[in-house]
């Protein structure tokens, strides 16, 4: 049976009137499960219009009780996070475990966004002169739109509308079109745990819908990840209609592999970083850099048994470790990059082009094996373009210097690690390398919800990054007041403890 899904517009689910139509996949199978309909410009404004109405009402909510709403909503996902799990497999593709890893760190940021009334706090300076106080205060900027992407339908999601609503704001999400029914579940959770009808609304759709959303009057900020070619267009755009935009786009991050490292860690985060959700990750570890061939040997042995032994199958099956690609078209690109590194002299050590699932009614499912190149060079196209895919670059360096150089020159800049046991390498690594975030020993350096994610150079755009303390600044502006007080008549008096009832 086929599912037709809806959007979300101010608290009711709405079919749209577009007449088109997005086909969900289950990766597994390879089959049509579902179709997200596609907003014309009239859904997406009439889902500006209900965050609009609901604008004064929950702007003006004490922050206090919209932190209460944040606590309600972590509790409501929590207790549906093996649901959400579910769907979010069903319709991406990545392992269940996976999936709740997903759920789980986007709930770690609505953590973070219950602290709201401390991070709402200004700044005051008493008796600047004769007299003269001055402080300020934040302010929620209206209605902000959000455009997630497929591969995290759960964490990228509450990144940002958590925040967003926690600070005051209004939100229209645009999530993607291939993996819908997560985005709309936690809209639902959303409007039970409190928010008003109109404080979240979900459209779905395509190119159409992004349009209509950067041109809106009536959307004051835009927070965007995905592609770098789809970023800069979002930034462009959104900055040209006077909007604040933070726009997150691709990666190439490298691991450094000093001589001094422990090759079984290494082995074992590479397995994890570079394969895990099939790659289908902005900051998945594509490419290591071994200092040595010495040390590129090492992990090559160590690498080939475990790909060997990868678990690759069915999403909801509980002992698989990699699912399916997200669709078919995917697929064939991410097979096009492994066909373009032969072509431009690569070596191939690890071939998962022809993998297909031989569990009985999944032979037609997205599925792709884990892929290894040695002796990749910095000049190859395959090199400086993200896969995006289940496929480990390794690129052989001779000297730290040499090993530093090619993330610091790389046209991304999100993510990258070193592993060693050397500190003063360590140290000098994460100060000098021209890479956003960066890991010591650790495969994947996302930060925890209450630091901020952002890359450099092609992998983001504007000069806010997500979630955080940044992402509270990225909703809000501030307000400075300048205050003097006549002498006046103090009168009347209270004989009760201030509370924080609204």
């Amino acid at each position: 049976m086929t599912a037709v899904h809806t959007h979300f517009i101010a608290g009711n689910k709405v079919e749209g009137s577009s007449g088109k139509f997005h086909d969900v996949f289950n990766p597994s199978t390879g089959e049509v499960q579902g179709k997200t309909p596609l907003a014309s410009a009239v859904e997406v404004n009439d889902a500006v219009a209900a965050a609009k109405a609901a604008f004064p009402g929950w702007s003006q909510t004490s922050v206090v009780r919209r932190a209460r709403v944040m606590f309600k909503f972590l509790e409501l996902a929590t207790a549906d996070k093996d649901n959400l799990a579910r769907l979010l497999a069903s319709e991406h593709g990545k392992v269940f475990e996976d999936a709740k890893g997903d759920v789980q760190r986007g709930l770690e940021v609505i953590e973070f966004a219950c602290g709201i009334p401390h991070f709402m706090k200004g700044e005051y300076s008493n008796g600047v002169a004769s007299g003269l106080d001055v402080y300020s205060m934040r302010k929620p900027l209206g209605v902000v739109a959000c455009i997630t992407p497929f591969n995290f339908p759960a964490m990228i999601p509450m990144w940002m509308f958590g925040i967003a609503i926690a600070c005051g704001n209004t939100v229209v999400l645009k999530p993607s079109e291939k993996d819908p029914s997560v985005p709309l579940r936690l809209a639902e959770l959303m409007l039970e745990a409190g928010a008003p009808a109109g404080v979240l609304n979900v459209v779905n759709g395509d190119k159409v819908a992004v349009d209509a959303i950067l041109d809106h009057a009536d959307i004051e900020a835009v927070s965007f990840v995905g592609s770098t070619a789809i970023a800069h267009y979002v930034y462009a755009r959104g900055t040209q209609a006077g909007k604040r935009v933070q726009a997150m786009g691709g990666a190439k991050n490298h691991m450094i592999v000093m001589p001094d490292a422990d090759i079984d860690l290494v082995v074992d985060s590479l397995i994890g970083s570079a394969y895990g959700s099939a790659g289908e990750r902005c900051m998945a570890n594509p490419v290591a850099v071994p200092v040595g061939d010495k040390v590129a040997d090492a992990i090559i042995e160590g690498l080939k048994p475990r790909i060997a032994e990868l678990k690759i199958g069915p999403s909801l099956d509980p002992a698989m470790e990699m699912g399916p690609l997200v669709s078919a078209e995917h697929h064939a690109k991410v097979k096009s990059y492994i066909d373009m590194g032969e072509r431009e002299g690569a070596e191939l050590i690890v071939d998962g082009r022809d993998y297909r699932c031989q569990t009985q009614g999944y032979e037609k499912g997205f599925f792709m094996g884990a892929s290894l190149f040695d002796k990749v060079t910095a000049d190859m196209q395959s090199y400086q373009d993200e896969i995006f895919g289940p496929v480990l670059q390794i690129v052989r360096a001779k000297s730290f210097e040499e090993a530093m150089e090619l993330p610091s020159k790389h046209r991304y800049g999100n993510g990258t690690s070193i592993f060693t046991r050397d500190g003063d390498a360590a140290r000098e690594y994460a100060d000098r390398v021209e890479v956003g975030m960066v890991g010591i020993n650790v495969p994947i350096p996302v930060p925890v919800a209450f630091h901020t994610f952002g890359g450099w150079k092609q992998s983001a755009f504007g000069d806010t990054n997500q979630h955080g303390t940044a992402g509270v600044h990225f909703y809000t502006k501030t307000k400075t007041v300048t205050s003097r007080w006549p002498t006046g008549v103090r009168a009347g008096a209270d004989f009760f403890i201030p509370t924080l009832n609204d």
